[in-house]
């Protein structure tokens, strides 16, 4: 699946069937995104009714294109993407993204829409994203394709993100964009009538631009094959999970949103837990951990160091610590005596360190060069409460510098 992937992913050439002549329409949208992305491939719109699209040559039907097409965007009415997808099938297309909703969401006959579907796609081999998806985006040069209909253009980067919500992805783009944060790839991934999370992440797995996976999950399938592939990938690429549907209302909502019924929250916790997947309460805690694993190195253990100017916060810090399973760090006989010859004589050398409220420049570099070369130590937290008589920059400054040395 992970090579087959490279048609939805980093396709060559795309045929968006149902490309429109009308602005603020999805497929008027998501082939002007295409263009205004600077996709690097050919691009085909599929409109029976239009002879030129933004200044593309329109074709009735993916089988009147006269070259190779390896990915089609359908985004027909529902009772048209069948016929449109065998049309795909017959033209050798390689991959599908199904924007169109309708489907096994609103039960009934969507749910034998989608069974049809299903047996075109396996008909023909066809991997497909969706139905009822937002698209993808990669943000590679050598690619740059944006297949979605954001209104933003997603920034480069190394994280992907994997969304069985499509309307999240406007929210997860403008999040990275305020935070300058940068994708790698995005997918929205819809019903998962044929592509699954689990082969997203095997794609994922190997991609070289990607170093962290962001989840929004509403259900886990495949819950052994999923445990023993995030345990492998999250021992090189961090993995934060948000999964919605914790309580009995949501777990219903999400049944009417893609048709499929949510896992007990408790299960979902334990399988995060096997499997070293860090779990998100909320995208707003998902986005400060990514922030975290963008701007600075994984720890290699579990023993923190807490260097203040103020009591109260350094309690509050070494609580913290402990709460989540970490420990305070005991300093070496060297780090001790190192504190107590560059610190005033008031100031506290066992952990937490309290320069305190007059320590300045010289007092914070002192304290964070202690811990950065004690053995026993796998990371720090700096409190900085800026009183009136140091200077605040200075003190900054100098906790930089000593970092960026180390």
């Amino acid at each position: 699946m992970s090579n087959r992937l490279d048609a939805i992913f980093k396709p060559k050439s795309i045929a968006v069937v149902g490309a429109s002549t009308t602005e603020g329409t999805i497929g008027y949208v998501i082939l002007d995104n295409l263009l205004r992305f600077d996709f690097k491939g050919k691009i085909y719109p599929i409109n029976p009714k239009a002879d030129q699209i933004r200044d593309l040559k329109a074709y009735a039907s993916v089988l009147d294109v006269p070259e190779e097409i390896d990915l089609a965007i359908i985004v027909v009415k529902r009772d048209l993407v069948h016929m449109a997808v065998d049309q795909c099938g017959q033209k050798g297309v390689k991959g599908i993204i199904a924007i169109t909703a309708g489907f096994k969401e609103i039960g009934g006959e969507g749910i034998e829409k989608e069974r049809e579907l299903i047996e075109v796609i396996h008909k023909y081999d066809m991997p497909m994203i969706g139905p009822n998806c937002y698209g993808v985006f990669n943000t590679n040069p050598e690619v740059s394709l944006n297949s979605t209909f954001s209104k933003l253009n997603p920034p480069r980067g190394h994280i992907a993100f994997l969304s069985q919500s499509g309307s999240l992805g406007e929210v997860v783009i403008d999040y990275t964009n305020r935070l300058s944060l940068g994708f790698s790839m995005f997918v929205s991934i819809g019903n998962k009538a044929d592509v699954s999370d689990i082969d997203i992440l095997k794609y994922w797995q190997e991609d070289q631009n990607t170093n962290i996976i962001l989840l929004y999950l509403e259900n886990i399938e495949g819950a052994t094959e999923f445990t023993s592939l995030a345990r492998s990938i999250a021992r090189e690429k961090p993995i934060v999970a948000v999964k919605a549907g914790r309580t009995a209302s949501g777990a219903k909502a999400i049944s009417s949103h893609t048709g499929v019924l949510a896992g007990g929250d408790n299960a979902t916790s334990a399988v995060f837990e096997q499997c070293g997947i860090l779990r998100a309460e909320s995208l707003e805690e998902m986005f400060d951990i990514a922030s975290a694993l963008t701007h600075q190195p994984l720890i290699k253990g579990d023993r923190i160091a807490v260097i203040t100017n103020a009591g109260g916060p350094a309690i509050l810090a070494t609580d913290a610590v402990e709460s989540i399973g970490l420990k305070m760090a005991r300093f070496s006989d060297e780090t001790t005596t190192f504190l107590r010859s560059n610190l005033q004589s008031m100031a506290a050398v066992n952990n937490p360190i309290d320069v305190i409220a007059s320590g300045g420049p010289d007092a914070y570099a002192a304290a964070v060069k202690a811990v950065l070369e004690d053995d026993g130590v796998d990371g720090a937290i700096v409190i900085f409460v800026p009183p009136k008589m140091v200077p605040s920059v200075g003190v900054l400054e100098a906790i930089i510098e000593t970092v960026e040395s180390h």
